[in-house]
């Protein structure tokens, strides 16, 4: 039986998931409150009970798909694993979420990154996105102190390996490419592994 606390919460995220599809196909600005709610079948004043604005709204938005893939990436950074299956799997979990969720990447990436003013007050630098980031910064440091990475600069390296990723993301959500972003995966591995190790 749910509580009346996981039944908010249940509503929180069937808001965020509606917004990130309304986002996703309409654009950021185009989507308003009105259109979020009438995809839920709720009244606009019963929106404005679990967030009291479309910015709101989008650092929750935010700061959710950073605990989501952050706990995707803790489970590879728990496990008993090389760096460079390490490097595989996140990749593999990045590929994946861009294909069965593609709303939460071309969130992060057309949304959060490409609309900053709307994330100024609350989001500064990478508030919103620390769960993510931290996973990524534990897979750096404990590659680097097993001798597989090198030690440099962790935004020189974080934009390698992230750079990558949402560039490939982009030119399949463009139908770029060829091929789809699995099959890349081995080379994607490989090309990232031997830019950050030692």
């Amino acid at each position: 039986m749910l509580t009346k606390e996981d039944k908010k919460q249940l509503r929180k995220e069937q808001i965020m998931q509606s917004a990130l599809e309304l986002f996703a196909s309409n654009g950021f600005y185009n989507t308003t409150i009105p259109d979020i709610a009438k995809q839920l079948k709720m009244s606009v004043g019963n929106m404005y009970n679990y967030f009291k604005s479309k910015d709101i709204l989008a650092k929750e938005i935010i700061s959710f798909i950073s605990k989501y893939l952050g706990m995707e990436l803790k489970k590879i950074n728990e496990s008993d694993t090389t760096t460079q299956e390490k490097t595989r799997k996140i990749i593999e979990v990045y590929f994946t979420i861009a294909k069965i969720k593609p709303e939460m990447i071309d969130y992060f990436l057309r949304v959060y990154l490409s609309n900053r003013e709307v994330f100024k007050d609350g989001c500064e630098g990478m508030i919103c996105v620390n769960e993510f980031v931290t996973e990524i910064m534990i897979y750096f440091e404990e590659g680097v102190a097993c001798g597989d990475l090198r030690d440099q600069d962790f935004f020189s390296a974080f934009g390698l390996f992230m750079g990558y990723l949402g560039g490939m993301v982009f030119l399949k959500g463009e139908d770029i490419l060829p091929r789809e972003l699995d099959e890349y995966i081995d080379d994607i591995t490989n090309n990232i592994y031997k830019a950050l190790s030692v």
